[in-house]
């Protein structure tokens, strides 16, 4: 058991860090980008310029198709939620962190199984973030990175409230760690902020008052 971990805290950690050397290219506008992969270009190098302005990098190009917006940038969330999930690891272990919770009143159900099941919460978030990688690179839903049909686009959602519990988890049981990261990477507001955007999570569900206008929220929403 203690060698599986190992091997998989150093996958985690060499794939953290392939994923941080992304978007070292010079600076282009939008229309200089040729490649299928144009949109994840944009928002990486947005990213880049400036992690603390969150609505610039949430502005697609005019005449964005917003199925591929909301596509590409989940892809980005995810990519970079492997960093939070590196850091997780080194205090939120199976023996202090049996369940994956957010506040005391909700335990959440790992998907990865065949019936969903109570997972320790580095697993669920190891789980959870495999299952979000293998759909968004499924061909069957996505088969093009330039236009994705609606029916596709519907499946983003559930995808997002997933995720959205490994921000929650770490916020409200290893808070130090989520401050640091967030002060660096911003990416629970960003994130917040694009769901609320799009719709794509109701407010209640937002249980990390990450933003301004969530400072009524007391943290006993429905995750």
């Amino acid at each position: 058991m203690n060698r599986k971990r190992a091997l998989m805290d150093t996958y985690l950690h060499s794939k953290f860090i392939t994923e941080i050397k992304w978007c070292h290219w010079p600076d282009e506008s939008f229309d200089e980008m040729e490649s299928t992969l144009a949109v994840q270009q944009f928002i990486q190098q947005s990213i880049r310029k400036d992690v603390t302005n969150i609505d610039a990098i949430l502005t697609p190009p005019e005449g964005q198709e917003e199925g591929v917006w909301k596509y590409e940038h989940l892809r980005q969330f995810c990519m970079e939620l492997n960093g939070l999930a590196v850091k997780l690891q080194n205090e939120c272990n199976p023996d202090s962190c049996t369940q994956m919770t957010a506040t005391e009143q909700w335990i959440f159900l790992c998907a990865a199984h065949k019936t969903p099941k109570e997972c320790p919460a580095i697993d669920y978030t190891r789980h959870t973030l495999d299952g979000a990688a293998c759909l968004l690179n499924s061909t069957k839903y996505f088969p093009s990175r330039v236009s994705i049909k609606e029916s596709s686009v519907a499946k983003l959602g559930s995808v997002c409230r997933r995720v959205y519990r490994i921000f929650s988890h770490a916020y409200f049981h290893h808070r130090m760690l989520f401050d640091k990261f967030e002060n660096e990477t911003n990416l629970c507001r960003r994130f917040t902020t694009f769901v609320t955007k799009y719709n794509l999570m109701p407010k209640d569900s937002l249980i990390v008052p990450i933003l301004e206008d969530q400072a009524s929220l007391n943290g006993e929403s429905e995750a």
